[in-house]
């Protein structure tokens, strides 16, 4: 297993969740990213987290059973969005209320020297995660290479 810390967008929860990985067909999935939570390999920012409170569904009653999977606001983390949000303030897409928390995700990154893991790709005319870690120099992957970097084979088995 890889020596990284992973710091986990929305997008890395919700579409995983609702597809590929739901917890119905691959609840082996759910429960490996809680043991490298508790193990302090994988973590979500309180943004991340009020992010999937907006929905009253099966994540979030999952997140809300593991309140170790968020890491609390740093000072280090407060200087960093400062800094993100004074290079890169179309990040956050607040007329829509949307992108709140990818601000808050590179940042915490940042300050933990942590991975992050999102579903966001590099879009033309608009500013996503993946451009903000380029630019600061931090690694920024998929939950497919996610899997791969932590050494997640998953079976498959008829009930």
């Amino acid at each position: 297993m890889s020596k990284k810390i992973y710091c986990l967008d929305t997008s890395a929860l919700i579409q995983p969740w609702n597809t590929y990985y739901s917890v119905d067909i691959c609840p082996e999935y759910w429960q490996v990213l809680e043991d490298l939570a508790n193990k302090g390999v994988v973590f979500c920012t309180q943004e991340v987290k009020r992010e999937i409170e907006k929905q009253d569904d099966g994540l979030h009653a999952w997140a809300k059973e593991r309140p170790f999977l968020f890491r609390e606001i740093s000072e280090q983390v407060q200087v960093n969005l400062r800094n993100i949000l004074s290079t890169h303030k179309e990040l956050i897409d607040d007329k829509k209320d949307r992108s709140m928390a990818d601000a808050w995700v590179v940042a915490h990154a940042m300050a933990e020297k942590a991975v992050v893991v999102t579903k966001e790709g590099f879009a033309p005319r608009k500013i996503k995660i993946p451009d903000v870690c380029h630019a600061y120099n931090i690694p920024c992957i998929d939950d497919i290479q996610f899997v791969r970097e932590i050494g997640l084979k998953l079976s498959a088995r008829l009930r």
